[in-house]
C-alpha cells in the first residue's frame, strides 16, 4: 500500500449503543472496544502509519454516570498494563494529550510509567486523547501564549499559524492527514479542532466494537483515491 496517511486520527464512538443492541450494560461495549483498539493498532502498525491518535476519553466524559467513569478509568488503567508488552515488542510509543492531570492518580501513574518504558520505540506513536477537549486545547494554548507576549517574551506580531502549532498538545506531530469516525455521527465532537483543518474525513455506520481491520484497509484504499489539494488547484483552469 502507498499514499498512506502520516497520521490518522479517529473518535472511536458507539460502544454503548452496540452493548444496548444486545441488552448489555454499556460497560461490556466499552470492554469490547478495548479490543477494537488492539486490532486498529496492529493493523496501523503493520501497514507503516506513523501516527495514531484515540479518541479515548474526552472533557465531557467526566459528566457520565460516575459508575461508568470508574468503569472506564479501571479498563484504561487495565488496557495500559496489558498492552505494555506488545506496545515494545512492536517498537511503539505511547504518548498521551489532553488534561491527564485530571485522571485518577492510580491511572496517570500507569500511564507515566508506560510513556516512560516505551519513550525510545520509534516505529509508531499511539496518542491517546485522554480528558480531551478542543476548545480547552485551544484556550490552554491562547493562554500560554497571552502570558508570554505579557512578559515581553513574545511580540504579539510576530503570533503565527506556527506558533500556535508549538503551543498545542501535538506540537511534536503532524497534523492528521485522516480522520475517522465510527457509528455515523456527522459531527466532530470537540476533536483535534485546529488539527483536522485539512483532514480527509471519513464516517463510517459501523459501530466501534465491529469495526475492524479489513473495514480500516478499505478505508485508507478510499484515502489513496483522494485528491489533497490544501485549497489550491492542481492544474490551472
Amino acid at each position: 500500500m502507498t499514499r498512506l496517511p502520516r497520521h490518522i486520527a479517529i473518535i472511536m464512538d458507539g460502544n454503548g449503543r452496540w452493548a444496548r443492541k444486545r441488552l448489555l450494560n454499556r460497560v461490556k461495549g466499552h470492554e469490547r472496544g478495548a479490543e477494537t483498539v488492539r486490532t486498529v493498532v496492529r493493523t496501523c502498525r503493520e501497514v507503516g502509519v506513523s501516527f495514531l491518535t484515540l479518541y479515548a476519553f474526552s472533557t465531557e466524559n467526566w459528566e457520565r454516570p460516575q459508575a461508568e467513569v470508574a468503569a472506564l478509568m479501571t479498563l484504561l488503567k487495565r488496557f495500559l498494563v496489558g498492552e505494555t508488552e506488545e506496545l515494545l515488542e512492536n517498537n511503539i510509543r505511547l504518548n498521551a494529550i489532553g488534561q491527564v492531570d485530571r485522571l485518577p492518580g492510580d491511572v496517570r501513574e500507569t500511564l507515566a510509567k508506560v510513556m516512560s518504558v516505551t519513550a525510545r520505540n520509534t516505529a509508531m506513536t499511539l496518542n491517546l486523547a485522554l480528558s480531551y477537549g478542543g476548545r480547552t486545547e485551544i484556550v490552554e494554548m491562547a493562554r500560554k501564549i497571552a502570558q508570554q507576549a505579557k512578559a515581553g517574551a513574545i511580540d504579539p506580531e510576530a503570533v503565527s499559524q506556527d506558533l500556535v502549532a508549538r503551543h498545542l498538545y501535538t506540537w511534536d506531530m503532524p497534523d492528521p492527514d485522516l480522520l475517522i469516525r465510527t457509528s455515523g455521527e456527522m459531527r466532530i465532537s470537540n476533536f483535534l479542532l485546529w488539527q483536522i483543518a485539512y483532514a480527509e474525513i471519513f464516517i463510517t455506520p459501523t459501530l466501534w466494537p465491529d469495526f475492524n481491520r479489513d473495514e480500516l484497509l478499505d478505508i485508507f484504499r478510499w484515502y489513496q483515491g483522494r485528491e489533497r489539494r490544501f485549497g489550491k488547484v492542481t492544474q490551472p483552469e
